[in-house]
Formats: C-alpha cells, structure tokens, sequence
C-alpha cells in the first residue's frame, strides 16, 4: 500500500512539475505558453470542475490499492477524449447534466464510502470524464494550440486529483469515528453542490 501511495504522488508531483516545460518547449511557436495557462485556468475557475476532481481523488484514496493511481489516471485519460471530441466539434448531449451528476454521484460515493470493484470504478469515473473533457474542448479558444492547452487542463486536472487524494488521506489517519464523520460530511457536501449545479441554484 505505501508503495501505491508513493508512485502515485511522484506521478502526480511529476506531471504537475512537467507540464509547464513540456508547454514551454514548443519552440518558434507563438502563443503556446499562453494557451498553457488558459487550459490549466479552465477546470480551476469551475466549481463544478474542482468539486468533482477534488472528490474523483478522495474516492481513489478511500479505495486505495490500485484504485489510487488508476482511478484518478482514467479521469485523466477519457478527459483528453472527450477534451478532443469538443476541441472538432462534436457534440455531445447532456454535458452540463453530466458534469452536476458527476459531482452528486461522487459525493455520494465518498460520503457512503462505496467500495466499488476497480473496474466499475474506473468505469464510472470515465464516464463522467467525457463530460467535463468536452466542456473544455469546447471552451478552447479558436486559435488555441490543442496540445498546449490539453496539457494545461490535463495538469490542472492532476493536481486537484492530488489535493483530493491528500484530503483522503489526511482524513484516514484520524480517529475511525472521527473521520467516517468528515468523510461523510464532506460527501453529502459535495452532493449537494451538485444538486445545486444540476437545478441551476449555482
């Protein structure tokens, strides 16, 4: 288990301390940099974005094993596909209905703890990817370069999984009790943001 923990954190730390420098090493090419920062902007400035990343790495940490870097790596992964789909525009119903469902279905499942089967986990996770990928492919500005600014989104993506996988750690190592309570807590949270999402309150 702590050898799990460690790849997945010097993965994470990895990409996020890469993804500027592979951004920055397109030479002769105007505007990389800038669309680096816009695509790493986008899933931070949605709450929507942040709660269900936050919560896609706390619930690989209440897995553990190898749900801890697999879950998180397919978030990662069907988000560029459905980053791509956006990116030539292709459309995809329901985007926003999936992107609030995804925040309710994830806290949902962090606040009961579901212990689900790695695969039905990466499943579920790579299901809602699709949706919040595309929602930023569409979202790329026209004269954006895709790479560029897939790598921004994709290492913003990273990092708020790392936040969440801390948050799920930090809370396992309280009290039993204690920290079913916060779990808890915090998933119903995030649940009920996105039932506010999901009626348009937010």
């Amino acid at each position: 288990m702590l050898s799990n923990h460690r790849s997945l954190r010097l993965g994470l730390t990895a990409l996020a301390a890469l993804a500027p420098t592979l951004a920055f090493a397109h030479p002769g090419v105007a505007g990389h940099n800038h669309d680096f920062v816009y695509g790493f902007a986008h899933p931070i400035g949605g709450i929507d974005h942040v709660l269900a990343m936050v919560a896609v790495g706390i619930f690989a940490a209440n897995l553990g094993g190898r749900a801890l870097w697999a879950v998180p790596l397919t978030f990662m992964g069907f988000m560029v596909v459905g980053g791509a789909l956006g990116m030539f525009g292709v459309s995809l119903p329901f985007v926003e209905v999936g992107i609030a469902l995804s925040i309710v279905v994830l806290g949902i499942a962090v606040a009961v703890k579901w212990n689900w089967p790695l695969t039905a986990a990466m499943a579920m996770v790579g299901l809602f990817a699709v949706f919040h990928g595309h929602a930023h492919g569409t979202e790329m500005p026209l004269d954006a370069s895709g790479a560029s600014y897939a790598l921004g989104f994709v290492a913003a993506t990273g990092l708020l999984h790392l936040v969440g996988i801390g948050i799920g750690f930090a809370i396992g190592k309280s009290g039993e009790l204690y920290s079913h309570r916060v779990t808890q807590a915090g998933g119903v949270a995030v649940a009920l943001a996105g039932v506010a999402v999901l009626t348009g309150i937010v």
